[in-house]
């Protein structure tokens, strides 16, 4: 099914089976996204539970102005965000020491199946400031344009692109003086 469709069964009241399209045509996609940014498998599951529950609850009110595909991941990047403060408010750590915390999960996840170099990236990833790691990821691993993230940020373009050139700067560096 199309986006159109999705968009036509939300604004025609139709959302058991707008839902059920939107769960069996991004499910994967939004798993890898937050994926990306937890780490582990186990809580990507939980944060993905509760994204499926904002959609579901938020789909009476979608007007079809943005694209299905923007606002579910404004919708589960929010989530996501909304995870990773808890976890360092819990912690009572920095920004900074939660990166540190994810990066070490790349070592201990079993699900990880990538080389040392793909790893090493991962890691370098979680070390990165919010902003540059959401952009990063979004425009790297999802191929999305500048227009689609500043849609789903709320963020300008002209930033973007400089929080990008900042993140892949660090991650070149980083990636440089680690022996691999």
């Amino acid at each position: 099914m199309q986006e159109e469709d999705i968009i036509n069964l939300c604004l025609e009241g139709e959302y058991e089976p707008a839902f059920n399209e939107i769960v069996e045509n991004y499910s994967e996609r939004l798993y890898w996204h937050v994926r990306r940014f937890v780490c582990s498998h186990e809580d990507t599951n939980d944060i993905l539970q509760d994204i499926f529950i904002k959609i579901w609850g938020a789909l009476p009110s979608f007007r079809g102005d943005s694209r299905i595909y923007t606002w579910l991941y404004r919708i589960a990047t929010n989530e996501t965000l909304n995870y990773l403060r808890k976890i360092r408010r819990e912690n009572a750590v920095s920004y900074e020491e939660v990166g540190e915390m994810l990066a070490t999960r790349i070592d201990e996840d079993p699900h990880f199946n990538g080389d040392s170099l793909q790893r090493e990236l991962h890691k370098a990833i979680q070390r990165l400031p919010e902003k540059q790691r959401l952009v990063f990821n979004m425009r790297y691993f999802d191929e999305m344009k500048y227009e689609e993230i500043a849609e789903i940020t709320g963020t300008s373009e002209g930033a973007l692109k400089a929080s990008y050139h900042h993140a892949y700067n660090k991650i070149k560096d980083t990636l440089e003086n680690t022996d691999l």
